[in-house]
């Protein structure tokens, strides 16, 4: 039989003086008292380090080595303690990557959503994406050069982890003898070990043909071959460097990648099919390879690199390149002035914006032609120019030196990606949409405006049968941050901007979405920061823990919450040494009567903090002095929130 009681007998944690309490389960409890009194040491020093220790004690050996022993309480006897999970006041972490959509999984439900119901959309055109007929696909591998040695492959396995010898071994039995494993083709009849533990892209070899009216019947069949193996997609691997001198020679050795289900017959590009990896920045198939998925990049400004607009390019406006430029750099960017059509000793105010973005970013795929005048002549050479900025990225890279370093960081902040402008996920990524909005739309709104999106999108029958259960999901969750009061947060908000407090309700709010039952939950002042209004909505969401079946140990100041709650344990007398005593106990009637609380005195009327009448004048402005260390001096004030003086 469940008990229904939590029994602690002699506690001494710290200044606790052999505390002994019996508190009910399944009940909102809440510990106040002056500050230092022992309520955190009773609660987390105590209870939930206990409910720790019999937790990892309850592993297997094995498993307890690489979490470590903890150190048993000071304190005679626990007894009718449940799991514990312990919500401080602390951020969720400094990963950068960690968002307030990834903290509560609302991110993974978005992703599957986008992934299983979004529609495609083209990355330059932006039409929706149809599907190609087995004649397109063929038409488009013959309007390849003819004589092009290519090769059908069928993609199989796409960024994951194992070591598919049964698939090579079947694979073998169908007929095939090739595939290409992380972009090395291997027979499949030396039996290809892989490292289980590492992700591979695996393609099997369909056939290598030499592109030729004749090769028709057999580049169908191929084609037909390499859409069932691969569910839809196939790449053509060209394997010849062969082509006019009038135009750009195609680099040997390129991948076509060729989709029958998502493709844009406008321009000819094909997609591979949207997977939850695709929405994902954490991982190198949906994230921006620019900014590796962290939405902003270090990298040389403009305004920084330019301090003197009325120098000319030639005259070094650009200050990091140091050096005078020479015969031979200056034949590279008259080549772009000559194709852009400016002067480059036009100073830089008089440019152009065309022709300053040329010259810093480059000219992108656009041939140009350089002329290098020596005494023999004239010596022609063509080429792609990428720009001022891209030289300075190559040589802060290769910099060994600090002090080189230290030089070109002077040029250098902290910006938003230039290719995905924050988004983190790459062009292909941004390009499904539902119900008009991409997933970025919906990440870059605040809860509040989420919630309302989700709760009236447009979706078609099929659609909503496909998307019932993570929509309900992603629903409730908003709803729970709503809940908490956290309407104001966005979606994509990084974790190390949020506050202790936002942090704290945050988890609570996924501990509500957790649905555990029978679980101590033990939380820290979750009420600082909190506005007054959303206090109410903070107590309805504890009230919730509650009633699903759980114990709610609650360390708070806050009136409300202690008026809220079914059983106050009262610390005190008072801080340090003088505390460590449970001077009262009971509901909020009892507490009322109790001689030695001061908490009593304030909930009663008898003593109260009473408002300034004059305010002090302060003049200048306020300033923030540091240590040498860099943190902050002075002392953390706590705010008084209401008349219950538990701070007093």
């Amino acid at each position: 039989m469940e008990p229904n009681e939590i029994h602690v007998r002699g506690a001494r944690v710290h200044n606790l003086q052999n505390v002994s309490v019996t508190l009910p389960r399944n009940q909102l409890i809440c510990f106040t008292g002056v500050s230092g009194s022992g309520k955190s040491s009773f609660a987390f020093d105590t209870l939930h380090a206990e409910g720790q220790r019999r937790y990892i004690e309850s592993l297997s050996a094995y498993a307890r080595q690489f979490l470590g022993q903890l150190t048993k309480p000071d304190v005679d006897l626990i007894s009718g303690l449940s799991p514990t999970i312990s919500i401080q006041q602390k951020a969720t972490g400094w990963n950068p990557r960690s968002t307030v959509g990834t903290v509560t999984q609302i991110f993974d439900f978005l992703r599957v959503l986008f992934a299983r119901v979004g529609t495609q959309h083209c990355t330059n055109c932006d039409q929706p994406i149809t599907a190609q007929t087995r004649e397109q696909i063929l038409g488009r591998v013959l309007s390849l050069p003819e004589g092009e040695r290519i090769m059908i492959l069928a993609p199989v396995i796409r960024g994951q982890k194992g070591e598919y010898r049964d698939l090579f071994e079947d694979m073998l039995r169908r007929g095939f003898s090739r595939a290409r494993v992380d972009g090395r083709i291997v027979s499949l009849t030396d039996d290809p070990r892989l490292d289980r533990n590492l992700k591979h892209d695996i393609e099997i070899v369909v056939d290598r043909i030499v592109l030729k009216q004749a090769v028709r019947p057999r580049l169908s069949q191929a084609i037909e071959m390499a859409l069932e193996l691969g569910d839809g997609t196939l790449i053509v691997q060209t394997l010849d460097d062969e082509g006019d001198s009038s135009r750009r020679r195609r680099k040997k050795n390129q991948d076509l990648l060729i989709s029958s289900r998502y493709a844009c017959t406008q321009c000819d590009i094909s997609f591979e099919a949207p997977s939850p990896q695709l929405f994902s920045f954490n991982s190198p198939t949906g994230m921006c390879m620019t900014c590796d998925g962290m939405g902003s990049c270090f990298d040389f400004v403009q305004e920084l690199m330019i301090p003197d607009e009325s120098k000319s390019f030639l005259n070094l406006a650009v200050e990091p390149m140091r050096t005078k430029i020479g015969k031979w750099r200056k034949h590279i960017y008259q080549a772009v002035a000559d194709a852009e059509g400016f002067d480059l000793k036009t100073p830089w105010k008089d440019l152009p914006n065309k022709a300053r973005s040329a010259l810093l970013y480059g000219t992108g795929d656009k041939h140009l032609t350089f002329s290098w005048r020596w005494s023999g002549g004239i010596w022609k050479h063509g080429g792609t120019f990428e720009g001022v900025v891209h030289e300075l990225r190559e040589k802060y890279k290769k910099a060994r030196s600090g002090m080189v370093r230290r030089y070109y960081e002077k040029y250098m902040r902290t910006t938003d990606c230039p290719d995905c402008r924050g988004a983190r996920l790459n062009r292909q990524a941004l390009a499904v949409k539902l119900d008009g909005l991409t997933i970025q739309d919906c990440l870059s709104m605040s809860i509040a405006e989420a919630a309302a999106c989700f709760a009236q999108v447009k979706l078609t029958e099929t659609q909503q049968v496909i998307a019932e259960e993570a929509l309900k999901e992603i629903r409730t969750r908003l709803q729970f941050l709503i809940d908490v009061g956290l309407h104001y947060l966005a979606l994509d908000r990084t974790a190390p901007t949020l506050s202790g407090g936002e942090s704290q309700r945050i988890r609570l709010a996924s501990q509500i979405g957790s649905g555990l039952v029978g679980v101590l939950y033990i939380l820290d002042e979750p009420s600082i920061g909190l506005h007054a209004r959303d206090n109410k909505r903070l107590i309805d969401a504890l009230l919730r823990l509650r009633d699903m079946g759980n114990t709610v140990v609650v360390v708070e100041h806050d009136e409300e919450t202690m008026r809220a709650a079914d059983v106050i344990v009262d610390f005190g007398p008072g801080p340090g040494h003088r505390g460590g005593h449970v001077v009262a106990m009971g509901t909020l009637d009892e507490i009322r009567k109790a001689k030695k609380s001061v908490t009593a005195e304030y909930l009663t009327g008898a003593e109260e903090i009473e408002v300034p009448k004059v305010r002090r004048l302060v003049s200048g402005r306020p300033t923030v002095a540091s240590k040498p260390n860099g943190k902050r001096t002075g002392r953390r004030a706590k705010s008084v929130k209401s008349k219950s003086g538990s701070d007093a």
